[in-house]
């Protein structure tokens, strides 16, 4: 069971700590437990309450009344809205929930509506990435545990599987892309997503996937000679960024190298050769429709 401070609640919630304790002692909404040592903390239960609360209030439902409705009540006016708006926070907050219950059903069904409701592209850089970053929050704040995390990234995987496989096959003539990961990293879901891209924008694309010894790279580079290099630095290196920069140059010195990472964004704009930078799946995008029209 998850245990959080209301500073917590209001960073996952987006309601100011305030307001929670307001809503707490005027209309009973939720009631905090009390550690051994008179520390209060909220649960699970209550941080899902609080966010579907959040939600009726935020579509003009006024507290008072959402304070007499019951549990399931709320939880039915809030699939009801759900169904009919259609606001990103909403959902990414749905999401949420569906994680901490480990509910594979929930999660598969908002997923699957949103990717019918507004495509593949859009629900996962509108929805499914900033609800990654906000299981960065619960990973942080140690409510969350890595079965959640498998959990739900397993399912986002399947996801992006799937809609790979129905694309076309681009022709052989087409411009060929290599993605990797370094040695040493092992998160690969925003790499597989790139690769959605790559061959949603009609490129052919070589996937390697995760941990990839620097040495097999080269051989893969050696044998089909691709036009341009995919990759992400997210963890901690071993060596020096700059180093690992270098050394890229270096086996891979004709080609575009197009790389993301927590560990490259000081270094976008800066002057690297062959080697840039981007942020976000829809720079990565923009890049590779520019690239087609060439």
């Amino acid at each position: 069971m998850g245990k959080y401070s209301i500073k917590e609640l209001e960073q996952l919630s987006g309601i100011k700590a305030h307001t929670i304790r307001i809503w707490e002692k005027r209309h009973n909404i939720i009631s905090p437990s009390r550690t051994a040592t008179n520390i209060r903390f909220y649960s699970d239960a209550d941080l899902k309450k609080i966010m579907n609360v959040s939600l009726l209030n935020n579509c003009g439902i006024k507290i008072s009344k959402i304070a007499d409705m019951t549990t399931n009540d709320i939880n039915q006016q809030v699939m009801q809205i759900s169904n009919v708006k259609n606001e990103a926070l909403i959902h990414i907050d749905q999401l949420v929930v569906a994680m901490i219950d480990i509910d594979e059903e929930a999660f598969e069904k908002i997923l699957s509506n949103l990717i019918l409701r507004n495509g593949f592209f859009k629900t996962i850089t509108e929805i499914i990435y900033p609800f990654l970053e906000k299981i960065g929050v619960l990973w942080l704040t140690q409510n969350i545990t890595p079965a959640h995390e498998h959990f739900i990234v397993n399912l986002i995987r399947q996801k992006i599987i799937v809609a790979i496989d129905g694309l076309p096959i681009p022709p052989k003539t087409a411009k060929r892309i290599l993605l990797y990961l370094p040695e040493g990293e092992l998160h690969e879901l925003g790499l597989l997503f790139y690769n959605f891209i790559a061959r949603n924008a009609g490129f052919r694309t070589y996937y390697l996937g995760q941990n990839v010894p620097h040495a097999d790279l080269v051989s893969v580079y050696k044998e089909h000679r691709p036009d341009y290099l995919i990759t992400s630095v997210t963890t901690t290196p071993k060596d020096p960024v700059e180093g690992y920069f270098d050394r890229l140059r270096k086996d891979f010195p004709t080609i575009p190298i197009l790389i993301s990472g927590y560990q490259v964004e000081r270094y976008k704009g800066m002057p690297f050769g062959n080697i840039q930078p981007f942020s976000t799946a829809l720079e990565l995008s923009a890049l590779l429709q520019a690239n087609t029209k060439q």
